[in-house]
């Protein structure tokens, strides 16, 4: 019960930081910082170019040798307009849960793997634990690119890395990758009696969204196809559309969002390059004959890269030992996993407490049961390094 009093103390510190993505996290980091130095870890923050922002790395043990890395991000989203029974950067205890932003999504998981540093320090670790607590996961993975790039220039990478987004404990293995979309589309406008003295924008984006549709249903039929998943290919969705200003001007501008969520095995860009030359072969050459400053802008909102660790990999096999459980998963939504896996070059697995179901959601919960479940993997996660190190690596 100590183990448990200690992480929710930590938790509920790191509740209280109101670190929405729109503001710093400095505050945090600077909490983080100085609880690790009291206990002789050090740490560096890789800051954005205001200062405003970072992540934050630090070492357990041996840094010479193949280790883990614990990663959590420290941003949480937005409460605006959320209807919460109590204040939402106030951890609350009730009926064998912890309320609060960020609880299970993802703040629970960073006071779990920070009440753990004691107990990492007194031991005679193996191989070592690195700690990686990072910005903007929230606003598509875009802060931790910066500590990506380090990890992927050291000279002894680490051999894995869990990010404790909420599995409630159980070890994914895969996730899906894309991003989101806008296509601005550039006509020219004119009174409606006179339309075919103009470009509709309107019409154009038109052909567009049945030409994204038209790959979403090649998708559906002709794969790939994992089953692992809910929806066992990749989407293609258009989600938004902007244009026009009165029933009787042709509109000259008209802007839709759309959204790729595609399998690890799949190009995502390959597909936004065939949305590309669509426009740029078949219908800009028809738009500029009569309107030559037409365009057709392709461009991402935010991207997020894949994840596809295979369930064969020795990884995978010791997370499951420590998590005590057989089984894997994959899931729809993104993490910063994808990053580590393909761009840092460290097999990743998604494993953490509580239930992606809470996230985002007012009063957000982790249950007290999911602390002690991440709390035994932690302490299991310890011994094994301490009696054996990484066998794998």
């Amino acid at each position: 019960m100590t183990k448990r009093a200690d992480s929710l103390a930590l938790i509920r510190d790191l509740i209280a930081f109101p670190t929405i993505s729109r503001d710093p996290n400095r505050d945090l980091l600077a909490y983080v910082q100085a609880f690790l130095e009291r206990h002789g870890v050090a740490s560096d923050i890789l800051w954005n170019a205001d200062r405003s922002k970072g992540n934050l790395w630090a070492t357990i043990g041996p840094a010479d040798i193949p280790g883990v890395i614990l990663s959590g991000h420290s941003d949480v989203v937005p409460v605006d307009g959320q209807a919460w029974t109590s204040d939402p950067f106030v951890l609350r205890e009730a009926d064998g849960r912890v309320y609060g932003r960020g609880a299970c999504d993802m703040k629970g998981f960073v006071g779990i793997v920070l009440a753990a540093v004691p107990d990492l320090v007194r031991r005679k670790l193996k191989a070592p634990v690195h700690i990686a607590i990072s910005y903007d996961e929230e606003l598509g993975c875009t802060g931790v690119v910066s500590l990506i790039d380090r990890i992927a220039a050291l000279a002894m990478k680490p051999a894995l890395c869990i990010v404790g987004e909420p599995t409630s404990m159980q070890v994914v293995i895969g996730h899906k990758g894309g991003g989101m979309y806008r296509i601005a589309v550039t006509g020219r406008s004119a009174h409606s009696s006179l339309a075919p003295q103009a470009v509709n924008a309107v019409e154009y984006a038109a052909e567009m969204i049945a030409f994204i549709k038209q790959l979403s249903q090649e998708s559906c039929r002709h794969g790939p196809h994992d089953h692992g998943y809910d929806v066992a290919h990749s989407t293609l969705s258009v989600t938004t559309i902007t244009g026009g200003t009165a029933l009787n001007i042709i509109p000259n501008a008209c802007e839709i969002g759309f959204d790729i969520r595609s399998l690890p095995e799949v190009d995502a860009n390959a597909l936004i390059e065939r949305i590309r030359h669509h426009a740029e072969t078949e219908l800009l050459p028809r738009m500029r004959a009569a309107a030559p400053e037409a365009d057709i802008a392709v461009a991402p909102i935010v991207e997020f890269v894949a994840l596809g660790t295979a369930a064969e990999h020795p990884a995978v096999t010791f997370v499951k030992r420590l998590v005590g459980r057989n089984d894997h998963a994959k899931v729809a939504y993104g993490t910063e996993a994808g990053l580590f896996s393909n761009r840092a070059g460290v097999p990743s697995l998604v494993c953490g407490p509580g239930s992606i179901a809470q996230a985002h959601k007012p009063d957000e919960y982790l249950e007290l049961a999911e602390i002690d479940r991440c709390l035994a993997m932690m302490g299991k996660l310890a011994a094994a390094l301490e009696a054996d190190g990484l066998p794998w690596s």
